[in-house]
């Protein structure tokens, strides 16, 4: 069993997010959920809590109510190795709803933020030549998806 796993408190829904995440990454699946017995503050039935993998990592969700809220301040980091990659998670992830932010940062339907970033921002934003790197910083500030090509041209 991994000894930390990421635990995501939705009002209530738990398992629609989970469906959609498992829908988004490859080697992604729902492994169980759990439902609200009699003498819960819901109705018997409702969805309590869902385990699924995304990507073989393990993440877990429960409908707690509406008390809980989402901020920027924990986001889920996606590196990606090419701009298609960039492209299919960013579009998947902000539909329905969901909020592209800056610098390669959004927000889904639900309000979990994410960073959808290039496997190389880091080596490009940190190029030895120190215009280099602050021309493609520059560029990254004015972007709301990342494009490679643009950030590796600067």
């Amino acid at each position: 069993m991994q000894k930390i796993t990421t635990f995501l408190t939705f009002n209530d829904q738990a398992e629609e997010a989970a469906q959609l995440y498992t829908s988004v990454f490859k080697n992604s699946k729902i492994t169980s959920v759990s439902r609200y017995g009699e003498g819960a503050p819901v109705p018997a039935g409702t969805v309590m809590s869902v385990t699924f993998e995304l990507d073989g990592q393990p993440f877990s969700a429960l409908n707690g109510g509406s008390h809980f809220k989402f901020s920027e301040g924990i986001s889920l980091f996606v590196n990606c190795d090419t701009q298609e990659e960039v492209d299919a998670y960013w579009e998947k992830l902000t539909a329905d709803g969901g909020e592209p932010g800056r610098c390669g940062w959004l927000k889904d339907k639900f309000g979990v933020s994410w960073q959808i970033i290039p496997s190389n921002l880091g080596k490009l934003l940190q190029d030895k030549d120190p215009e280099k790197a602050k021309r493609k910083m520059q560029a990254m500030l004015k972007m709301s998806k990342l494009d490679m090509a643009t950030l590796e041209q600067a």
